[in-house]
């Protein structure tokens, strides 16, 4: 009898453990809490006898289906006027904080912790210094970005330029990085376990950056950042906090607004929120 059904098995349950495990570990990197288990309660058990007490096992719980996907508790929305301000962590010296920019990009450079790596030209970390606190976090690399090494910088990152003028920002004034650091095939959307391996790169810059404000563009920043799976045409407009400390904007990507240009309205007003809760107007026309 040949034994290829049983390895054909092994290889896909293989294949599909690894599969769960990307998931959980991205739920986990974006801040996500995993499927509660139910209490487990057992009476103590009085002893009957001189002999030493014994402890009653408590009940062992059905194990869970091997494709039971854990759920993702929805970060809670903000009510508007009562955004708290983010938390600042201890501060660093601007060389030192650069320093460490520098050689968490080297280590991006080399990264080879997920498929998306054998179709790069090179890896894309980031622009801008963030020196105003304001923060934009897009979905992956698109042709131009994997091309220059830099992201936001077709297209769309030229529509984003605009968007950042309009807010009374200089282009570098702002931090503008990806959920993820390496092009997707195709311009395709990130897979989870793509996102999985690219999120402690992400934590990092925005632990060093420390930004006032994260503007998410796009549903697939929110999903990086927050692990949800609610579409951005309900998310835009309603704040988060990620970390539990730094408020987000939820707003539509510029390349979504290229092929939709009256969405253009929505995504000024959520901008001027950002402006708000930064205490800042956008400058006069």
């Amino acid at each position: 009898m040949s034994a290829t059904p049983d390895i054909d098995a092994r290889a896909e349950l293989a294949d599909l453990a690894r599969a769960v495990r990307a998931h959980v570990e991205w739920l986990v990197a974006s801040g996500a809490v995993g499927t509660p288990r139910a209490e487990r309660s057992a009476a103590p058990v009085a002893p009957t006898s001189s002999a030493p007490a014994r402890v009653a096992a408590p009940p062992v719980s059905a194990p869970e289906p091997l494709l039971a996907v854990p759920s993702v508790v929805q970060p809670a929305a903000v009510a508007p006027g009562e955004v708290p301000a983010a938390t600042k962590p201890a501060a660093l010296e601007p060389a030192e904080r650069q320093r460490r920019l520098e050689v968490l990009a080297e280590g991006v450079r080399g990264c080879t912790r997920c498929a998306l790596h054998a179709g790069r030209t090179q890896t894309v970390f980031a622009r801008g210094t963030g020196s105003s606190r304001l923060c934009f976090v897009g979905e992956g690399p698109g042709a131009d970005e994997d091309a220059q090494g830099f992201p936001f910088v077709g297209k769309a990152g030229q529509l984003l330029d605009r968007m950042i003028e309009a807010m009374g920002f200089s282009r570098d004034e702002v931090y503008v990085c990806n959920i993820v650091k390496c092009r997707p095939p195709d311009n395709r959307k990130p897979e989870p376990e793509e996102m999985a391996s690219c999120m402690p790169y992400l934590r990092e810059q925005l632990e060093l950056v420390a930004p006032e404000v994260i503007v998410a563009l796009g549903a697939t920043a929110v999903q990086g950042l927050f692990g949800t799976s609610e579409g951005i045409t309900r998310l835009r407009g309603r704040w988060k906090l990620y970390g539990g400390r730094i408020p987000v904007m939820p707003t539509f990507h510029p390349a979504f607004l290229l092929r939709n240009p009256p969405a253009k309205r929505d995504v000024w007003e959520d901008l001027q929120a950002v402006l708000r809760q930064m205490g800042r107007q956008p400058p006069k026309r």
